[in-house]
């Protein structure tokens, strides 16, 4: 039989460190002892838990393409996954006698004839992989907690301040004088409501603040800065604020003044004769990235065109029901027929029934491991109050076994939420496309709005004409829409169908 050897690290320290060269020492060894023909060796560096696995994919494209059966050989079962995401992929060539997986310190072989017990133990062996992952972002977790605990910032300090490493060898964050006065500078101007962000930019450029090509810096950053609330002594961390250990530069008075003036509260409100406009702020100019805004003319009728805040455009109003039409066609061109909806939700019944055999075989696995568990538990315990063990090997032992137990009841819980519920969320996104038009048009400006945001990831303006990108899934239904044969983009349709939904009912644009 044919083979190919897999040898994986998952950084470059172990790389240097010829673990690689090592793996394949062995694994070459173990295929000359089982008459396998080598015929690719895959030196893999990267993590395997990692959401986007590149090699990974090329060495099942790899697999799918043979015409011939695989052995893919390799140390553990960590060394090739650590989560069962690809566990399905795999088993599906295995049981179509494509693939047959050699694990050589486990001294386990699967292929198309392998038994529950071997399963199991492959199960397992994933179960165990995917616990360490855990474990080390727990650990991951419970450091950047604890920075956040003592006020550390881990990253690149902001403009203003600067990293330092001590001769010792700790970081620490310093704040820089000379950059500190320019960002407080540009507080106390903007303060004063009399700049735009790009005037700021330009008035910071005239004191001394250019890019790193000695350039007028972009408005983007002048903003950023203005946001920024570490610089009166707070970090945002995961959506969250945070004090801080360093000095701040501006005070919490001043950094409240510049919030008030960019969120329009100390500037004279814009009338737009009592009527809001649909699309303003929703499209930018394709020639200079700038946003295109809404004008009302004559007090009827409402044109747009781009703010030119770059100045190197040309000023061309466009009438609001031109741009409206080309959003009604990208309604009709995502609608499915009830026919096609029918065909699809029978397509993810079929693939939902298949989800539910996998999640099936591997509780019974996870429950296994649970009673295994526990009856260590039990000894455990006896050997303690029998004096067979000191004090400090029992609690050792003992926290991870209930460690182990949290991490299973983790996993039993995911398998069990997995259930066909998924179905009805897909035949309401399902419906949604259907009715998308009639949605729109019975909805006040402020749903609409709403509803536009959602549908398109990107409308852009190139002159008079109007250019737009569909988000999925209904980019999807598009393509549906164009084919005579939908299967093989349904194929890949489930997770959108469930992201929209979920996105579209917290956005509140319809109700549950």
């Amino acid at each position: 039989m044919k083979a190919i050897i897999l040898a994986r690290v998952s950084s470059k320290d172990q790389e240097e460190g010829l673990s690689i060269p090592s793996q394949v020492r062995r694994l070459t060894e173990y295929t000359f002892k089982k008459n396998l023909q080598v015929e690719r060796t895959f030196q893999v560096t990267e993590s395997s838990s990692k959401d986007i696995r590149n090699q990974f994919d090329e060495i099942l494209t790899y697999i799918e393409k043979s015409k011939e059966p695989i052995a893919l050989v390799t140390d553990t079962v960590d060394r090739l996954q650590r989560s069962f995401r690809e566990t399905p992929l795999l088993d599906e060539m295995r049981k179509a006698g494509k693939l047959e997986l050699h694990f050589l310190r486990e001294g386990l072989i699967i292929n198309k004839s392998a038994n529950s017990s071997q399963l199991m133990q492959w199960d397992i062996g994933v179960l165990f992989a995917s616990s360490y992952v855990r474990q080390l972002g727990d650990n991951v977790k419970r450091s950047k907690d604890q920075s956040i605990k003592e006020g550390k910032w881990t990253f690149q300090a902001p403009f203003g301040y600067k990293n330092v490493t001590l001769p010792s060898g700790k970081k620490i964050i310093e704040v820089d004088a000379c950059a500190a006065q320019l960002v407080t500078k540009m507080f106390e101007l903007y303060a004063t409501g009399t700049y735009s962000f790009r005037t700021l930019a330009e008035e910071m450029l005239k004191l001394g603040l250019k890019s790193a090509k000695g350039k007028l810096i972009l408005s983007s950053r002048v903003e950023y800065t203005l946001k920024n609330p570490f610089y009166y002594g707070f970090m945002r961390t995961r959506g969250e604020l945070h004090p801080h250990q360093y000095p701040p530069i501006v005070s919490e008075w001043l950094f409240s003044q510049v919030q008030g003036v960019m969120t329009g509260h100390n500037k004279a409100p814009v009338q737009y004769a009592g009527k809001p406009l649909l699309l303003r702020g929703l499209i930018t100019c394709g020639l200079c990235g700038c946003t295109v805004t809404g004008d009302m003319k004559k007090q009827k009728y409402v044109y747009y065109s781009c703010n030119n805040a770059k100045g190197i455009c040309k000023k061309i109003w466009i009438r609001e029901e031109v741009l409206l039409k080309v959003l009604m066609k990208s309604f009709d061109k995502m609608r499915l027929s009830d026919e096609d909806i029918a065909r699809v939700v029978t397509y993810l019944k079929q693939a939902c029934s298949t989800e539910q055999e996998f999640f099936k075989s591997s509780q019974e696995a996870l429950h296994k491991e649970l009673n295994s568990i526990q009856n260590r538990l039990s000894k455990l315990i006896d050997m303690h109050l029998d004096g067979g063990i000191d004090s400090e090997t029992y609690h050792l032992k003992l926290e991870e076994y209930k460690a182990r137990q949290r991490a299973i009841a983790a996993e039993v819980s995911d398998h069990i939420t997995a259930d066909e519920s998924c179905l009805i969320t897909a035949k309401r996104v399902l419906d949604l496309a259907k009715q998308a038009k009639e949605i729109f048009m019975s909805s006040n400006v402020d749903e609409k709005r709403q509803f536009l945001k959602f549908v398109h990831s990107n409308l852009t303006l190139n002159g008079e004409k109007l250019h737009l990108e569909l988000r999925e899934p209904f980019s999807t239904f598009v393509k549906m829409g164009d084919q005579t044969e939908w299967l093989p983009v349904v194929g890949y349709l489930r997770t959108h169908l469930l992201e929209g939904f979920q996105v579209f009912a917290a956005q509140g644009v319809l109700s549950a």
